[in-house]
């Protein structure tokens, strides 16, 4: 909304109005708003649970230090829905088609948290929501943005079509800098450690004619649900330390802003010889608030925590990560730069099913992990909350330069 009233500002040359115009200015904007809206209406927000005695029920499971937290707030993910969208309606131009996705994203996967803390905050529920309604949820938000990216008329890539111009030439193609792209609507993705970088979905159906290469979305569509479900869930699993869902998320969302920023340029696309995606580039406002709300929280989920950010946060985070990704065509790059995600998701995969296996063949089921997700494995052992927090960021940090890197190490 800012955008539109500076924008209308600049044509009457209205004094600094122009600056509007520029993304690292909204994106930083929009990073100070999210910020302020995390700190100042997050202990307000704390302050409206407490008196609604909205606390976390924790099962003794035996960890150290687990029973303190009975009564803590939880449903904090409020904070971080708040700190998202309100920073980018006021800053990113809203007729932006990846705008658009991604707070449809953020309410939809925001509302079935939401509706999870409920049941079991307020009806004393512990199991709340049922899983299949979750799964169903993030299947409607995979298919609505599968839908979304296989056929709007504004997603689309430029690729470089030449280089070499004759002087005063002016080819039909859109020209930067002597370097001609041509448009297309793609279904081309990214995908590292190889030397042309990029990956077309047709090439799963190509085999099947020519004439099928038009229902490559039948391929696409699946595979963004199917993203959507794991990172969802990823993120979710990773939610049970203080500080550990909410500081992998911005470490995950800055990646990610470097991308949008990256693709979105094309003097960058060109330097770095990757596809570059018209009107992405508002997608870095987006995900600058998103980093924004994840440290703001950090304020108040840090350890010893004073609000949990509950389903309401955790699987609108994953979900934002995972449409994030698709729409800026790196979600093969998700195992490495969302590996904590994977890990935590894995570990729990793990157990379950050895412990279901060897009850079978043994009669006596066994564990792989003291306990499951990986972080309880790890208080298990003994280390200290923080200390498993600290290092799991180390490694995710470690894991966001590898990602970065991907972009020349083909």
């Amino acid at each position: 909304m800012l955008y539109y009233l500076f924008k209308y500002l600049n044509k009457l040359d209205f004094p600094g109005a122009g600056v509007f115009e520029y993304i690292s200015f909204r994106a930083a904007l929009a990073v100070i708003i999210s910020l302020l809206i995390s700190l100042v209406f997050g202990k307000r927000i704390i302050q409206l649970l407490q008196k609604k005695q909205v606390g976390e029920t924790v099962r003794d499971l035996g960890l150290e230090g687990q029973l303190s937290k009975q009564g803590t707030p939880t449903m904090g993910g409020l904070i971080i829905l708040a700190a998202i969208v309100i920073p980018t309606l006021l800053v990113a131009k809203l007729d932006n088609i990846y705008i658009i996705l991604m707070l449809i994203s953020t309410v939809w996967l925001g509302a079935i948290g939401f509706i999870d803390d409920y049941i079991k905050v307020f009806k004393k529920n512990k199991e709340g929501l049922a899983g299949r309604f979750k799964i169903i949820g993030q299947i409607g938000i995979g298919l609505i943005a599968g839908l979304i990216l296989s056929f709007h008329p504004d997603i689309v890539i430029k690729e470089k079509a030449a280089t070499v111009l004759e002087v005063g030439e002016k080819p039909a193609n859109e020209v930067d800098q002597g370097i001609v792209w041509s448009e297309s609507r793609s279904s081309k993705t990214t995908i590292p450690f190889v030397k042309n970088n990029e990956f077309d979905y047709r090439w799963l159906i190509d085999w099947m004619g020519d004439g099928m290469s038009g229902l490559v979305w039948l391929i696409f569509i699946p595979v963004v649900i199917i993203i959507v479900t794991a990172v969802s869930n990823g993120a979710n699993m990773t939610d049970g330390l203080d500080g550990l869902a909410g500081g992998s998320s911005a470490i995950i969302g800055t990646v990610l802003g470097i991308f949008a920023y990256l693709s979105s340029n094309f003097v960058f696309a060109d330097y770095l010889n990757i596809m570059y995606i018209p009107n992405a580039e508002e997608l870095v406002i987006f995900i600058a608030a998103f980093v924004g709300a994840c440290v703001g929280f950090l304020w108040y989920n840090s350890f010893p925590a004073q609000v949990f950010m509950g389903d309401t946060g955790s699987l609108a985070i994953g979900g934002i990560i995972a449409v994030f990704a698709i729409a800026i065509r790196k979600e093969l790059l998700i195992p490495i730069f969302c590996g904590i995600f994977l890990v935590e998701n894995l570990s729990v995969i793990l157990q379950v099913g050895y412990f279901k296996y060897t009850k079978k063949r043994l009669g006596e089921g066994k564990r792989v992990f003291l306990m499951a997700p990986l972080h309880h494995h790890y208080q298990k052992l003994g280390w200290h909350e923080s200390k498993i927090v600290s290092r799991f960021w180390i490694v995710g940090i470690m894991l966001a330069i590898i990602s970065i890197v991907t972009l020349k190490l083909r």
